[in-house]
């Protein structure tokens, strides 16, 4: 290759390098570039449905009290309704009332004109959802609550419209733009009404004063079922309980713990209150050739960390954890009703 053969080619490989960086180069901010839209779109949509609630709750009155009147006096359920985006919220909002002590159910106003009437009955109250107020689909719900004079709460952000006017009650929405820069998709206005589904449940319970114990028995799965979960739920109970008398003999005593497997047995006196525990620790503590003609007052641990059948079992699991223990005595008034191991504690899934 000649001189001038190999310089034109090193040009041509030096202007090749040059417009592969720079198109890496373009590239690289052209993403750049959509990532600094799509959280500043992100931003944008937050913001402006966080400042839609926040003129929701500002605008309420004394309206959302009465709503709050009727479904406390309902004796069947509340079934909420609606149609499209409206009815998958309306889905969620039954699915809180019911989880939170007020039976509550979810009915389609297209099969409610099918038969689904049926399950509208006196004594129940309906949550209409529709943020126009002019669904077409919920005029056969509606005739229905007339008809049989079954209370009616719209949640519509039009008061005036022929949802609004038919209501007992109409909780009315802001009327503020979707979000987007198209602003067409219920995104702020179905928020909206999420968030007030919420707000009727949460003051509802509190009204009722709905407990932990209540929403536990509503909740006996998942993390949160674990998390309230009772060390009466989990104690052992009767035969099962390692019980000893206070003047008995250590041989005996020793019986007793082997034939339960709790590694320890409680000490009872006279009156059947618990005065001691003997554990695998008092027996390697006092191990000697006289241990065998020692009573259980004179090896036990007198005093020993106790429970509540009220207690959570997370307080227990605390407990043991920290005493580095496996098993606590339940008592009441004094008097050992069960007895909770670190094992069922883990087992039922409680951390």
């Amino acid at each position: 290759m000649t001189a001038r053969a190999r310089g034109e080619a090193s040009g041509t490989q030096h202007v090749s390098a040059s417009s592969a960086h720079a198109s890496s180069t373009a590239d690289q901010a052209s993403v750049e570039r959509l990532e600094a839209e799509g959280l500043a779109a992100a931003q944008r949509v937050l913001t402006q449905e966080a400042d839609a609630l926040v003129r929701l709750a500002r605008e309420l009155d004394e309206r959302i009290g009465r709503a709050l009147d009727i479904l406390a006096d309902v004796t069947g359920r509340v079934i909420v309704t609606g149609m499209g985006k409206s009815g998958h919220i309306a889905r969620k909002i039954a699915a809180t009332f019911a989880s939170t002590g007020t039976p509550a159910q979810f009915v389609h106003p297209a099969e409610a004109s099918h038969g689904d009437l049926g399950m509208v009955t006196a004594g129940d109250a309906v949550v209409a959802l529709s943020n126009s107020g002019e669904t077409f689909e919920l005029a056969d719900i509606v005739s229905h609550t007339r008809r049989w004079s079954i209370p009616l709460i719209a949640i519509t952000a039009n008061a005036g419209s022929t949802l609004g006017a038919a209501a007992d009650i109409t909780l009315a929405l802001p009327k503020v733009g979707e979000a987007g820069s198209m602003a067409i998709a219920p995104t702020t206005s179905t928020t909206m009404m999420l968030a007030l589904g919420d707000a009727l449940a949460v003051a509802l319970l509190e009204r009722k004063g709905f407990s932990t114990e209540d929403f536990h028995a509503l909740h006996p799965g998942g993390k949160l079922g674990q998390k309230l979960l009772r060390v009466a739920d989990l104690m052992h109970l009767g035969k099962e309980l390692p019980l000893i008398s206070v003047e008995s003999g250590m041989q005996e005593a020793i019986l007793e713990m082997t034939a339960k497997t709790y590694g320890c047995v409680g000490a009872i006196d006279a009156t059947g209150h618990l005065a001691g525990i003997v554990t695998d620790g008092d027996l390697r503590r006092h191990m000697g050739v006289d241990l065998m003609h020692r009573t259980v007052r004179e090896v036990m641990t007198a005093h020993p960390r106790t429970i509540r059948p009220g207690a959570l079992a997370a307080e227990a699991l605390h407990v043991m954890n920290e005493k580095s223990i496996t098993s606590l005595f339940v008592l009441e008034d004094g008097k050992p009703v069960g007895i909770v191991r670190l094992h069922d504690c883990l087992k039922a899934g409680v951390a």
